[in-house]
């Protein structure tokens, strides 16, 4: 489809998702409620959700939590003309994007979900993976994005499929990443060199995506977000009320979740993920950097 897209969410992952869709060429009206995550894009700005769908065929939503997402959807339901497309890739939960995209059929506005995964480097580099839920035939209308934004696209079911796609993947990830810095504590306590701990598992049955992602930021104190602490514990969240609701027992992410609290009670909310080895540095009374 030709023609301007709609941008709302200029984030850590929103960013360079919508600079790439300008370098290919894609023009967009954008918003975000932090005006100056706008500034220096060569797009349009727009100063509501409304206004964006006002203007464009399709918008492309990626904001943090499932209250946002609600917010800016229903905005764009008030400017939209009928036969608009939703792309909503947030992570949020899969019972309320199934619910606002029942209120936007209403009004003859189509929704799908396709929440990411890669990180913030892939965000820029253009190859996430990007995880879609909805109708064949919108999908096929929105790969055109999704081939600048993302390397790979896996249509994984009906509306909703890819949150819960989304959140199966985020759950092995959050409940790595805490075993992934008791690991690194415990080696240290042991008196080993904590280069040499992330060098002979890399290559040995402990490695994982996790452990190739965070350890990387541990040895060296690198805690910038990509994702943050109160993301990876929202997302947590998510995933345990999910399961609730499908009649799921699940053990490890409500037992990491409060990991992720105690790094937020520890002031550590906007650092990266990784920052949750300082939960266990403090209760072992060591430092994995510079040990």
């Amino acid at each position: 489809m030709a023609g301007k897209v709609g941008f709302i969410g200029l984030g850590a992952m929103g960013g360079p998702m919508a600079r790439n869709l300008i370098g290919a060429g894609t023009p967009l009206v954008v918003h975000d409620i932090d005006a100056a995550k706008t500034a220096g894009l060569n797009a349009e700005v727009a100063h509501s959700a409304k206004e964006v769908a006002s203007k464009v065929e399709r918008t492309i939503v990626i904001v943090e939590t499932t209250e946002q997402a609600q917010s800016v959807i229903r905005g764009i339901a008030e400017g939209a003309k009928a036969g608009h497309i939703v792309v909503c890739m947030s992570t949020i939960d899969p019972f309320a994007a199934r619910a606002l995209a029942e209120e936007l059929a209403a009004k003859d506005i189509a929704m799908i979900d396709a929440p990411v995964s890669g990180g913030t480097g892939r965000a820029q580099s253009g190859e996430l993976s990007v995880i879609v839920g909805g109708d064949a035939a919108i999908v096929a209308r929105c790969k055109d994005l999704f081939d600048v934004m993302g390397s790979q696209t896996f249509h994984v079911g009906p509306l909703g499929s890819g949150l819960a796609m989304k959140l199966v993947n985020n759950m092995l990830v959050q409940v790595n990443t805490v075993a992934v810095a008791e690991a690194l504590v415990l080696g240290v306590k042991a008196g080993l060199d904590p280069k040499t701990i992330y060098d002979v598992v890399k290559v040995s049955t402990g490695a994982s995506a996790a452990w190739e992602l965070r350890v990387p930021r541990i040895l060296a104190g690198d805690y910038v977000p990509g994702g943050t602490v109160d993301i990876s514990y929202k997302d947590q969240e998510l995933e345990t009320a999910f399961a609730k609701r499908l009649g799921v027992p699940l053990l490890l992410a409500n037992v990491t979740q409060q990991v992720y609290q105690m790094a937020r009670v520890q002031g550590l909310n906007k650092q990266d993920g990784s920052a949750i080895v300082k939960v266990f540095e403090t209760l072992a009374g060591v430092t994995v950097k510079g040990s």
